[in-house]
């Protein structure tokens, strides 16, 4: 048999708080979060535990709160110093960034005559320790540029092979 139960009584001595209305909030740890933080402690009734108030948004996270995101790359892009993102405003933020970082793919490759063969954007989640919630942490922008070289001899070769391969491939005999 699971659960708690008291000896010779038959029946469980685990009261929950949020069926029993005569608990006194001033006890609970919810109650004195939302007390420093200004807040109505009578709702405090509605979470069993201050993980669970942390997750629903009423009291606040302090790992989410402290959370910042910094760019590591050498480009020349937002985020090169350590700075907060609010973690409702992370995702798009975050993917604004990498765009970020695509674009420049695209100038670099205009500016030598090169062509962007792949650009492709990661974004990262991660939970946080403390509240539970799934957060953005981060993304990766992977992207390949073909530059032409002419002057390479393997090059030169390659570009020989596919003209004996391609010559007369679309002959059309109709006159």
């Amino acid at each position: 048999m699971l659960g708690i139960s008291s000896i010779g009584t038959g029946f469980s001595t685990y009261t929950n708080p949020i069926n029993n209305p005569t608990q006194e909030l001033g006890n609970s740890k919810v109650a004195d979060e939302l007390r420093l933080e200004g807040k109505d402690p009578s709702i405090a009734k509605n979470y069993n535990s201050e993980k669970a108030a942390k997750r629903a948004g009423v009291i606040e996270c302090e790992t989410c709160a402290t959370r910042k995101y910094q760019d590591g790359s050498d480009e020349n892009v937002s985020f090169k110093s350590a700075a907060h993102i609010s973690p409702n405003a992370a995702g798009a933020r975050v993917r604004g960034h990498e765009q970020e970082h695509v674009n420049n793919a695209y100038d670099k490759a205009a500016e030598s005559g090169g062509k962007v063969l792949q650009a492709s954007v990661s974004i990262h989640t991660a939970i946080c320790p403390e509240c539970g919630r799934t957060y953005v942490s981060g993304g990766t922008t992977h992207t390949k540029i073909a530059y032409p070289n002419e002057d390479n001899p393997y090059q030169k070769n390659r570009k020989e092979a596919d003209a004996g391969l391609l010559s007369g491939m679309n002959f059309d005999m109709g006159v």
